[in-house]
């Protein structure tokens, strides 16, 4: 329903902004300044004033929303239609080809099957869009009015997230990981790279523009093994993940720039969310799929007129009017998923020929072949060698490996506090494995005596050091004596295979967003020209926001709704850390390995005694020794302050 504006008609009559809003503002582009023609807040002043409740310019109770993929995207975007956009929730139905919501966010199992999570998610606290969305999503285990944001903050508040172990090597030791081992010229490398324009970057990999010094540092192993980065992946992704989180670099190597949920990301995340919204009446259709979408296109646009679905087997049309709304997740990370078990491998080899040829990125490519504005599905989903990894879920009894485990964790595993605090990587490890134990329990039905540990490998192309196959020939017992092999228990094996489980998930697309990628490959949120389709998820296009995060997916929802409602409201872009002076003097001493960085003495004499002064870095204990530069600096204020007593007198 639209509420009655009519009191301010004065205003609204003779406004110029009135409907006219951007949706998406860009801060990349945004000069900041105020004007009289300066009525909204700029593009990521974050705040309550972005917290208003957005007013319909028109009633939306006849219109029906399909939301195709129930994923965290798709969810999102029905959380929105309903608290921003007015619609009735049960208005809104979700088409979904599984048989269970969350699409790549999963998590299932128990003690006897063993437990399963393709993923995980590790999160930061500027991720405005999730944070606003979930902060009115009731609590799982506190009572009413509490939400899963007060769950979280009382966990995370309560219990820091450090590692004791980023790094491991020589069978298990724990390898120095105070420094990123950066030199100078890689240093430089990545500051000319946060200068360059985004337009510069199409289809250049990330192994064109870096060094191998680079590629052997520190910094990349814990960059690439924390966000899941290939050396062929794109330098632009690349590029826009060093912005984003340019404010946690220095947290990087301890990650105690993190925040970890209490449970797995199904149970903490996705099933709430569900919960919530068919509460509210939303309706759920799975195992239905959604093989292409009957679209109108005239001189006013793009209209979908159709959903052409496949339900048990029969070709069925769902009509689709211009007044409804239809919200497609496009691509997947996880089609194809092939799964393995303790004795069974996931595949036998890397096939190529069937890329993309799965529903999800077909009904992306059929809606390719209508218009270019669609993007090139293609660029993303054509080569598995270069998008795949594995992992294994490892259902843990009590064994040597939980117990070689406990030299990895802050505290006992078995606590229910932070354990390794993220991911362990092996750096001599021909596969680049790392492994986790988050929080215990991870499913909130897990007994107290099993322990759910995740691993994951970024080369598929390599042998085992120990295992002489590439992972996904093997099955989850080499996994785990690889993994035995590299902690140093490698004479306990059986021990460890006796008691645990493994389940293991070769995914084709995981990390296909990454692909190397060009302007418009990539689809916009609303195509151009279309009336009543939006696009969410990892494979659509935002003005400054990366991929593979919860956030994003949630930004795309948020932006789908505001903008094919046309609300007066604003997505804000991402958090304006990257242009905080403390945040980039303290990013230059970080890639520094905390050593002064070029002008930082000059800077400290400039502001010391001054209101600026703790801006800068923490001052090491030794000694410091001045420059040549502040050597002159100093007999340059001697010159002034002569001069002034010269004319006092």
């Amino acid at each position: 329903m639209k509420p009655d504006t009519s009191k301010f008609d004065k205003v609204l009559n003779t406004s110029n902004q009135n409907g006219k809003f951007i949706h998406e503002p860009d801060a990349s582009k945004e000069t900041v300044r105020n004007t009289k023609e300066k009525t909204l807040p700029f593009a990521d002043q974050i705040g309550n004033y972005q917290r208003n409740k957005a007013i319909p310019l028109q009633s939306f109770d006849d219109s029906k929303v399909y939301i195709v993929g129930g994923g965290i995207a798709g969810l999102s975007a029905a959380y929105y239609f309903i608290r921003d956009g007015k619609i009735p929730a049960e208005n809104i139905t979700f088409i979904e080809q599984l048989h269970v919501e969350g699409g790549s966010m999963d998590g299932a199992g128990n003690e006897e099957d063993g437990y399963i999570i393709r993923g995980g998610r590790e999160m930061d606290f500027t991720y405005e869009n999730l944070w606003d969305m979930f902060q009115d999503i009731p609590a799982t285990e506190l009572p009413e009015p509490y939400s899963v944001l007060d769950e979280y903050r009382l966990v995370n508040d309560n219990d820091p997230n450090y590692s004791i172990a980023r790094l491991i090597h020589n069978k298990g030791s724990i390898k120095d990981f105070s420094k990123f081992g950066l030199n100078k010229k890689d240093q430089l490398s990545i500051v000319k790279l946060l200068l360059k324009k985004k337009e510069e970057l199409d289809d250049i990999t990330i192994e064109q523009y870096f060094s191998q010094t680079f590629l052997d540092s520190n910094f990349w192993f814990f960059w690439r093994t924390m966000f899941a980065f290939e050396n062929w992946h794109s330098l632009l992704e690349c590029k826009l993940y060093m912005h984003r989180f340019l404010h946690a670099i220095d947290g990087m190597r301890d990650f105690s720039c993190l925040v970890f949920p209490k449970y797995n990301q199904y149970d903490t995340y996705i099933k709430p969310l569900r919960e919530f919204l068919q509460k509210k009446g939303v309706q759920l259709q799975f195992n239905t799929l959604v093989k292409d979408l009957e679209i109108h296109n005239d001189i006013s646009g793009k209209v979908v007129t159709g959903l052409i679905t496949d339900q048990n087997g029969k070709d069925t049309v769902i009509p689709v009017t211009e007044k409804d709304y239809v919200i497609v997740t496009t691509g997947s990370m996880t089609e194809d998923t092939a799964y393995g078990n303790n004795t069974t491998v996931p595949v036998l080899s890397v096939d190529n020929s069937t890329s993309g040829m799965s529903p999800g990125w077909k009904l992306w490519k059929n809606l390719a072949a209508k218009s270019e504005v669609f993007g090139k599905p293609e660029k993303f989903c054509g080569n598995i060698q270069r998008s795949a990894w594995e992992s294994a879920t490892l259902t843990c009894r009590p064994s040597a490996f939980t117990e070689k485990l406990k030299e990895y964790t802050v505290n006992d595993p078995y606590s229910g506090k932070t354990a390794t605090g993220g991911i362990v990587t092996i750096t001599d490890s021909n596969w680049l494995m790392s492994f986790t134990c988050n929080r215990q329990p991870h499913f909130p039905t897990q007994p107290d005596d099993i322990l759910v540990i995740w691993v994951y490998a970024l080369f598929m192309d390599k042998e085992g050091n120990y295992i002489k196959k590439a992972m996904p020939a093997c099955t989850g017992n080499e996994i785990l004596s690889e993994l035995c092999y590299h902690m140093g228990i490698e004479d306990q094996i059986d021990n460890v295979i006796e008691n645990t489980i493994v389940r293991t998930a070769f995914m084709p697309y995981i990390t296909s967003m990454f692909m190397p990628r060009a302007a418009g490959d990539r689809p916009r949120v609303v195509p151009e020209g279309s009336k009543n389709l939006g696009l969410v998820g990892q494979f659509v296009e935002t003005n400054n926001d990366i991929i593979f995060t919860m956030e994003s997916s949630v930004r795309t929802a948020r932006l789908a709704v505001y903008e094919l409602l046309n609300l007066n409201k604003q997505v804000p872009d991402i958090n304006p850390l990257q242009y905080d002076i403390r945040q980039l003097i303290k990013a230059a001493s970080t890639l520094n390995d905390d050593q002064p960085f070029v002008g930082e003495n000059l800077l400290r004499k400039v502001l010391k005694g001054t209101y600026f002064e703790h801006i800068l870095p923490q001052i090491q204990e030794e000694e410091e020794h001045e420059s040549f530069l502040q050597e002159q600096y100093g007999k340059f204020k001697d010159w002034l302050r002569e001069i002034k007593d010269r004319f006092e007198k």
